[in-house]
């Protein structure tokens, strides 16, 4: 009995999750400066962004999950994929162009 109703509770749980919103991780809300930035401050931006690149992974798991389930439309998934690669690109973006300003204060 007790096994059952943990099955239960468990199954409500993963339907409950997986039922749930995709939330389109917010980007980094900083990018050191490259003029000014210590290499200590580079490179735990450079883990932030890793992190990042995670999140939206997963964001985008979370769509094609939802999709692959009729939760969502092909085109709200690529409408939410389009949106969460934007984002990365222009932080990347960011990140990449004080790097280099970084680099070339250090060379």
């Amino acid at each position: 009995m007790r096994t059952t109703s943990m099955l239960l509770v468990v199954s409500l749980l993963f339907s409950m999750s997986a039922g749930a919103d995709c939330v389109l991780p917010a980007p980094p809300s900083h990018i050191p400066d490259g003029h000014s930035a210590s290499e200590q401050e580079m490179k735990s931006a450079m883990h932030t962004l890793q992190q990042y690149n995670d999140d939206v992974e997963e964001y985008m798991k979370c769509l094609q999950f939802r999709q692959r389930r009729n939760l969502i439309s092909f085109g709200d998934e690529e409408k939410g994929r389009s949106l969460a690669v934007d984002s990365l690109a222009t932080v990347v973006g960011h990140f990449n162009e004080q790097v280099r300003i970084f680099k070339s204060r250090h060379s």
